[in-house]
């Protein structure tokens, strides 16, 4: 099936009525399927995958990572390109650009022994002209590229309710949604690739700024004498309610079960989100479109990296603003 997919794709096409478009990999569910990166995200993504019944073979730049997942019945493979040499539908979450560029197209990378017909997902969150390069380049192999990055955080990815924001060929989406839909609650088109990550740092930006807007609201209300609880419940049950006061909220004490209860450990890294910033703000400066909130929480998230939050949840911007308010 995979071998002609190029070919069939185009029989299917001119076959099916009412413009519907049927892609061929739908066709061959539960077959292996590769998985690169098993970070805080990827480990629970891929364990995902198998609880619904994948064969996965991974790999990861550190092999103590994958050892949980050996134990789940998935095959450890040395590089990505071996990966791509035995799997021809591939996931991969990394954490940048330069690692996701590594992976696709280094020494050891995934293009370097990918099949025609290959179905590429990046759940990376990168810059989008990234993403188009390596569509490009997947491209001129015979293969196909989608990027597909993820919003919900780690408890999200453990709970398979990820939302995905896909990106690429939309006759390609059915086939992509099959496997993404095992991680995630929400499988969303958003276009041609790269609109995937556009969608992604969007999300990303506000939240960093509603994040930042929730820690300085508890801040305050708990230095006018308000008790952190009822002021989280005042504000969920007001106009004020947003993700980061009633499901991520910031302060100790507040919730069980998120990053502020554990001494800012686990979730979403400070540094990921600096990165994150990174890109919307080199997006809007290149598209002239003025961010100015979005550019003051990029040099906040900054700041904290260089004060040592780099490795605390981005959360931790509550802790951050109560010691500079100490100073």
């Amino acid at each position: 099936i995979y071998t002609d997919f190029i070919k069939l794709r185009k029989f299917f096409k001119k076959s099916t009525k009412n413009g519907l478009l049927i892609s061929i990999r739908s066709m061959a569910s539960k077959t292996q399927v590769g998985f690169i990166g098993l970070g805080n995200m990827g480990n629970p993504m891929a364990k995902n995958l198998i609880k619904h019944g994948y064969p996965v073979m991974v790999s990861d730049v550190f092999p103590e990572s994958c050892k949980e997942l050996q134990e789940l019945g998935a095959q450890i493979l040395d590089s990505p390109a071996d990966v791509a040499d035995k799997a021809d539908r591939i996931i991969t979450m990394l954490p940048s650009s330069p690692n996701v560029i590594d992976v696709y197209t280094g020494p050891n990378g995934i293009l370097k022994k990918v099949k025609k017909g290959s179905l590429l997902i990046d759940s990376s969150t990168i810059d989008p002209a990234v993403s188009k390069e390596m569509a490009v380049a997947t491209e001129k192999l015979g293969a196909v590229f989608m990027d597909a990055p993820v919003s919900g955080g780690v408890g999200a990815a453990t709970s398979g309710k990820l939302t995905f924001m896909v990106g690429g060929l939309e006759e390609e989406f059915n086939a992509a949604k099959e496997l993404l839909s095992c991680m995630g609650a929400n499988v969303v088109y958003c276009g041609q690739v790269g609109t995937g990550q556009a969608a992604k740092i969007c999300n990303n930006m506000l939240l960093a700024i509603g994040m930042i807007g929730t820690a300085e609201t508890m801040n305050l209300g708990i230095r006018l004498g308000l008790d952190p609880k009822l002021l989280a419940k005042i504000l969920n049950m007001s106009s004020g309610r947003c993700w980061s006061s009633d499901t991520y909220n910031p302060v100790p004490g507040v919730m069980e079960g998120v990053p502020a209860a554990n001494n800012y450990q686990g979730g979403f890294g400070t540094t990921l989100m600096a990165k994150d910033l990174g890109l919307a703000q080199n997006t809007a400066t290149n598209t002239k479109t003025p961010v100015p909130l979005g550019s003051l929480a990029h040099q906040i998230y900054r700041m904290m990296c260089a004060r040592g939050y780099a490795s605390k949840d981005f959360s931790s911007v509550f802790q951050f603003l109560r010691e500079e308010e100490g100073q």
